[in-house]
């Protein structure tokens, strides 16, 4: 039974909430899958590079006033180089802020863990976006994966689907509820509070951009666009090429009236695919009619619409996501990448 050694790059509430899931989901994939693991680096930007050879104490890393204990006893490195080499990963989860402008760092800690012999596993969307040809081609010419689950729908399998389930299908077009915090301030003000009361519950609800302004100006939504046409329709849009329009300028009682008229508004995602291969995107407030799949999208739940060759309509939605939801894309992508699915 193969024992991996996994590298946690960032170590907040996503990072954290990975390390909760890999020890809730031991038994099964040890039964099922024949994986054991253990911990052996954990980076973030306020604490640094740690590495420990033998495996951190995993309790010790998740007790909020045992952390620097549990780093007293592990080797400290200066930068992502010396950090590989010190903890030797079979895997790396990448969880760093995103920074839809260029996808860094993350592209070059990815491209790192996997010039280190690693399965490059990532939540951050910029990567993908800016990054995926060159990180998609290294990983093939090492013989790993990079995979990147989490990015839009949390756990709700999108890449995977289009991989393992869809195959030869052609996407020509898809729309979606991306951002959980621009559904949360639209309807607390729908309710009668205002943008920033809207933006406060988001953030208690522990599910805003490290910035805000990356979910209501509708940042988060148009790189997210951009990653699925990158993987899934072959085509290199940027976040710039999107139509962008966030939700600032929506007032309480216009989301009022559209909700009374049951016709709600949306912060939607479009992208279509032309013949000559282009595509063209949005993100900007729409009101939905009760008949579009996407008008009962309420609270924190996304969803994504797919209109392919082979079928008219596809519907994924992930109800009410939370870090669990994010942290199991995360470790469904390490499954995928290390195993053969041996059924249940």
């Amino acid at each position: 039974m193969k024992q991996y050694n996994l590298c946690l790059l960032g170590f907040g509430n996503v990072g954290r909430a990975l390390a909760r899931l890999l020890v809730a989901k031991s038994a099964e994939m040890k039964e099922l899958y024949e994986i054991e693991w253990r911990i052996t680096g954990v980076a973030s930007r306020s604490k640094g590079w740690f590495s420990a050879t033998e495996g951190f104490e995993v309790s010790s890393l998740l007790a909020s006033t045992a952390i620097e204990n549990a780093y007293d006893n592990a080797s400290r490195s200066t930068g992502v180089g010396d950090w590989l080499l010190k903890a030797r990963p079979d895997v790396v989860f990448e969880t760093t802020s995103l920074n839809h402008e260029t996808g860094q760092p993350a592209i070059d800690y990815l491209t790192a863990a996997l010039q280190a012999g690693a399965h490059a596993i990532t939540a951050n969307k910029g990567a993908v976006v800016h990054g995926y040809d060159e990180l998609n081609a290294l990983a093939a010419a090492a013989g790993k994966r990079f995979f990147f689950e989490a990015t839009v729908l949390d756990s709700a399998p999108v890449f995977s689907l289009f991989r393992e389930a869809l195959p030869a299908a052609k996407l020509r077009s898809f729309s979606g509820i991306f951002n959980s915090t621009s559904n949360v301030v639209l309807e607390t003000m729908e309710a009668g509070r205002t943008f920033d009361e809207g933006v406060k519950v988001a953030q208690e609800l522990g599910i805003t951009e490290t910035d805000p302004a990356h979910d209501v100006d509708g940042w988060d939504a148009v790189v997210k666009v951009c990653a699925l046409a990158r993987v899934l329709m072959k085509n290199h849009l940027k976040p710039d090429e999107v139509q962008r329009e966030g939700i600032r300028g929506l007032s309480e009682r216009r989301l009022q009236n559209a909700r009374a008229e049951g016709k709600p508004f949306k912060l939607v995602a479009r992208a279509r695919a032309n013949e000559d291969g282009s595509v063209v995107a949005s993100v900007k407030p729409e009101q939905l009619a009760a008949t579009d799949p996407l008008a009962n999208v309420r609270g924190t739940s996304l969803a994504a619409h797919f209109e392919l060759d082979m079928m008219p309509g596809l519907t994924i939605t992930s109800h009410r996501p939370n870090l669990q939801s994010t942290a199991y894309g995360l470790l469904a992508d390490f499954i995928a990448a290390v195993s053969k699915h041996k059924g249940i």
